[in-house]
């Protein structure tokens, strides 16, 4: 009898030994716009392939200068398509492993309920102090923003009252605490299951502005991590997609 518990506890300790040796880490840069809904893919993603998730988040801009320099991301979820496009060309990348995982949408939003119509309107109106974006030079949400108001006719106009934030999070900050009357954000950062959930909105028109195309990809520091790969994987499967959509983008 003894025998037998010894055998089948060292069979336990060979299982969950070979259980811990396939989970692995996987260091993720993370697109600010895509907070929210890679904290809700993590989650399914540990559960279902035993491997962890580890985000990091800001500006697309930034990151890529941080990989340049040797961060140790295996991972990069970017906010457009043509920086991680600039890093597999220049060999910093699992070649072929690049593809869209999201369709970002551009809003212009207030923390203040019934302040932003339903056409945008407020933005020619000019009764505002502040108007918040993303660093343009950094932020693809913040260049979207800028089209936008090249669009409109309202870049001079607007000016003397743009507050640029780091990344489309803290373009967000600006307004949710009231620093900024209104601002340009992505709209995942204010929306779920099929309606913005505080405040108001202008959805922002597709044609207005460049596609935010997000592409990912597998950075060379990736390459051989077996959960790099599975997340790569994941987020072209149907539980990711139903997320990313619940969020507001396009696939």
């Amino acid at each position: 009898m003894s025998h037998r518990l010894t055998r089948a506890a060292a069979a336990l300790f060979a299982l969950l030994a070979l259980e811990s040796a396939s989970a692995a880490e996987v260091q993720v840069a993370v697109a600010a716009n895509f907070t929210a809904p890679i904290q809700a893919i993590a989650k399914d993603f540990e559960k279902d392939t035993g491997h962890k998730l580890i985000a990091a988040y800001g500006a697309t801009g930034q990151f890529y200068t941080q990989i340049k320099n040797g961060a140790p991301f295996e991972v990069f979820l970017s906010a457009d398509d043509t920086t991680p496009a600039k890093l597999e060309k220049e060999g910093d990348a699992v070649p072929g492993s690049r593809f869209t995982y999201a369709i970002g949408t551009l809003v212009l939003w207030s923390a203040q309920e019934g302040y932003v119509d339903a056409k945008g309107d407020v933005l020619k109106s000019g009764q505002y102090k502040h108007l918040s974006i993303a660093n343009p030079k950094t932020a693809p949400y913040g260049l979207a923003a800028t089209q936008v108001l090249d669009k409109l006719g309202l870049t001079a106009a607007v000016k003397p009252k743009l507050v640029e934030g780091q990344n489309i999070t803290q373009a967000l900050q600006f307004v949710s605490s009231g620093n900024a009357e209104l601002g340009f954000v992505a709209l995942s950062q204010v929306y779920k299951d099929g309606k913005v959930t505080s405040g108001s909105a202008w959805i922002v028109p597709a044609d207005m502005h460049e596609p935010i195309k997000q592409d990912a990809l597998v950075l060379k520091k990736g390459e051989a991590n077996p959960a790099a790969k599975a997340l790569v994987d994941y987020l072209k499967g149907p539980k990711a997609a139903e997320v990313i959509k619940s969020y507001g983008y396009q696939l």
